[in-house]
């Protein structure tokens, strides 16, 4: 029971860090003449059109989490030099700091990867928002 409890838990979260974003339109004239079907192909043809020119809607999730993981490990050895120049013991702390800032920056980068916002990169975005606006549809921003 447990483990399926845990098991749901996971399905959710991966669902919820993999929903990518969509452009949020301004509901003007053309928008309403057409209709939400229409809208929602045409902002189907506008994303295919973007990767076909070679946009990947990607959001660099990877480099969020090895950057925080660096940044971590920097932060971590930093703190631990100073704690281990106050105790006597400088490289001591220094590794130690490092290790576990590196830990905890592995740990919130991949919690941000996976809960935290999933905005598309800005070329994906560009291409996107200008086929659209091409179309006749007005895009606000993306969520």
């Amino acid at each position: 029971m447990r483990r399926m409890a845990i098991a749901s838990v996971f399905m959710v979260v991966m669902l919820v860090g993999c929903s990518g974003a969509r452009p949020v339109l301004y509901p003007n004239a053309h928008m309403q003449s057409v209709g939400k079907e229409v809208t929602e192909q045409d902002i189907e043809d506008c994303k295919r059109l973007a990767e076909s020119a070679g946009a990947k809607e990607g959001s660099g999730k990877a480099g969020r989490v090895a950057t925080g993981t660096a940044v971590g490990a920097g932060v971590g050895a930093a703190s631990g030099a100073v704690g281990g120049a106050i105790s006597g013991a400088v490289g001591r702390g220094s590794m130690i700091g490092a290790a576990s800032g590196a830990v905890w920056g592995l740990l919130t980068g991949l919690f941000h990867a996976v809960v935290g916002p999933s905005q598309p990169n800005h070329a994906y975005t560009n291409y996107v928002n200008r086929c659209l606006e091409e179309k006749g549809y007005e895009v606000t921003g993306w969520q």
